[in-house]
């Protein structure tokens, strides 16, 4: 890579007491003068502070919401007075997941220019993020809802106009597979659920790359869905297209949370104060304070006694959305083959268990040699370095570490020479340690060179990753100084913010400098990429 030194006037974008050589800082500043298309004569000297929630992405306008930490409620104020198309994308939730087919950006301007007539599409955003998008399309007219739910359900269908035209590359194009596998990788006394699970891609087409994820189209329990139907008093055999309503309840309806139309329709069928309760609930007023715990059938359980037309009642229901999962194997370590690890997800509310859809369909109720839906959704700058050689760091708490499993099995079967650091944690080591007899072999053989491990339940302390990083911050940032790739995946609201603060203190510390410059330091390896998150 060639060396070019900027003018002087654009040396305060990367100041000179940051942490970086001065050839590193020299090609930094070129970096940036492009990137961001400033006039030499007009950089203010406030450009030296690029905060995190600031950063500006190529695209985005400086956007200061694209952080997945942020609360909605903040984004909108951040958003505040912005195009309208601006906010649209401040009420995603800024994890540029693609589950919904795009990226946040590409999906609020989507929607914006009425290309895309589905809101509900932002899985990690949820009712929030959907109501949201309702109201600041209604700014525009409402153009953009189709006012007939029929048709609108048709048009959930249909692809959109950003999907990969290749079938098996998009959540509106998905191929069959075959479910070969699961298997739990806690330790009995677990806390957790987990399993790694095995999928056969044989005759479907699609290929993939370490770091890109797995949309799956799961199905409801059926216990759930029966249970539903007899709170409406439907015959479960009551047709709907060319499936049962039983059928259609299972494969196409997402029963959790309970939609804003559901809410209405009650309204129509009850009066007093049930009338009075359900139209705030379809505005998104909480009367009881448990909105939050509402899906399907206990928002009629609310309402008892209701039989509403099985038709009206399934047209008001939103589609079942597919669910993205990293994929934890190499294509060339496994191939004709891919790999999940899932967590599965079981809670209680009131007495009742509430499962995750997709987690307990792939943990409990398809079973080996059963055909499923499936799609690649291609990576966002998630990657490992062209380079082999390059050295990385990766952090993967619990199921994030099911990119970093595709990460070294790749640099294992091309033989790469790069140095690899894996932070792993969990609850406790003799029941949480996934993939532990892979990883010990990975250390022997080099592929893993470093492996930093983190229990939240086996001491007097809990400790966690960005712990076991701050403990070795003189070699982590020596690394990060060789030219290191820094990868992190899992919670985007509490682990991955951890994270990064702890890694700004790192640079601080270790680089003798003021966390201002720390946050430039670690900004700057975001635009050059060599910070890349998966965060969900």
């Amino acid at each position: 890579m060639t060396i070019q030194t900027p003018p002087a006037t654009l040396s305060v974008l990367i100041p000179e007491n940051a942490p970086f050589s001065t050839e590193q800082r020299a090609w930094l500043n070129g970096f940036f003068a492009g990137m961001l298309s400033l006039d030499a004569g007009a950089v203010p000297a406030a450009t030296t502070d690029l905060g995190v929630a600031g950063v500006q992405e190529p695209g985005d306008d400086g956007a200061p919401w694209h952080d997945p930490a942020i609360e909605l409620d903040e984004r909108m104020k951040l958003a505040d007075g912005r195009p309208l198309n601006r906010r649209m994308m401040a009420a995603m939730a800024q994890q540029d997941c693609g589950q919904c087919g795009y990226n946040c950006e590409d999906y609020a301007n989507a929607i914006h220019e009425q290309a895309e007539p589905r809101l509900n599409l932002c899985a990690p955003g949820g009712k929030a993020t959907a109501r949201m998008l309702k109201a600041l399309v209604e700014e525009m007219g409402g153009g953009v809802l189709d006012p007939d739910e029929k048709k609108a359900k048709e048009n959930a269908k249909k692809p959109a106009a950003s999907g990969d035209p290749r079938p098996g590359y998009s959540r509106e194009l998905p191929v069959p597979v075959r479910f070969v596998s699961r298997q739990r990788l806690n330790g009995e006394g677990s806390e957790k659920i987990t399993n790694h699970i095995e999928i056969d891609l044989a005759g479907s087409g699609i290929d993939y790359e370490p770091g890109d994820s797995l949309g799956l189209f799961p199905e409801n329990d059926p216990r759930l869905v029966d249970a539903i139907l007899g709170a409406i008093g439907a015959p479960p055999d009551f047709p709907i297209g060319d499936k049962t309503l039983r059928d259609a309840l299972i494969k196409e309806t997402s029963l959790a949370p309970a939609p804003d139309a559901l809410f209405e329709l009650i309204s129509y069928l009850t009066g007093g104060e049930r009338k009075r309760k359900a139209r705030a609930l379809a505005k998104g007023q909480d009367p009881d304070g448990d909105a939050e715990n509402l899906d399907v059938l206990a928002a009629l359980e609310r309402f008892p006694g209701l039989r509403p037309d099985p038709e009206a009642f399934y047209e008001v229901l939103e589609p079942l959305q597919p669910r993205l999962y990293s994929i934890s194997s190499s294509p060339r370590a496994n191939p004709g083959h891919v790999s999940l690890t899932i967590d599965t997800v079981r809670y209680e509310i009131d007495g009742r268990a509430r499962l995750g859809v997709a987690s307990t369909f792939c943990g409990e109720r398809i079973v080996p040699g059963a055909e499923l839906h499936a799609y690649v959704q291609k990576a966002h700058g998630f990657a490992l370095p062209t380079d082999g050689a390059t050295p990385i760091v990766m952090v993967g708490p619990g199921t994030g570490v099911a990119p970093f499993r595709a990460f070294l099995q790749e640099r294992q079967a091309t033989n790469a020479r790069g140095p690899a650091w894996l932070f792993y944690g969990h609850q406790r080591r003799a029941t949480d340690f996934f993939y532990e007899a892979e990883l010990g072999l990975m250390q022997e053989t080099g592929t893993l060179a470093k492996l930093s491990l983190a229990w939240s339940r086996d001491g007097d302390r809990k400790v966690y990753v960005q712990d076991r990083m701050r403990e070795e911050g003189a070699e982590l940032f020596a690394w990060l100084e060789k030219g290191a790739h820094f990868y992190i995946c899992g919670d985007a609201k509490r682990m991955a913010k951890d994270v990064e603060a702890a890694l700004t203190d790192i640079v601080a510390e270790q680089g003798k400098t003021s966390i201002e410059d720390a946050k430039a330091y670690v900004a700057a390896l975001k635009k050059v990429g060599r910070y890349q998150a998966d965060v969900y």
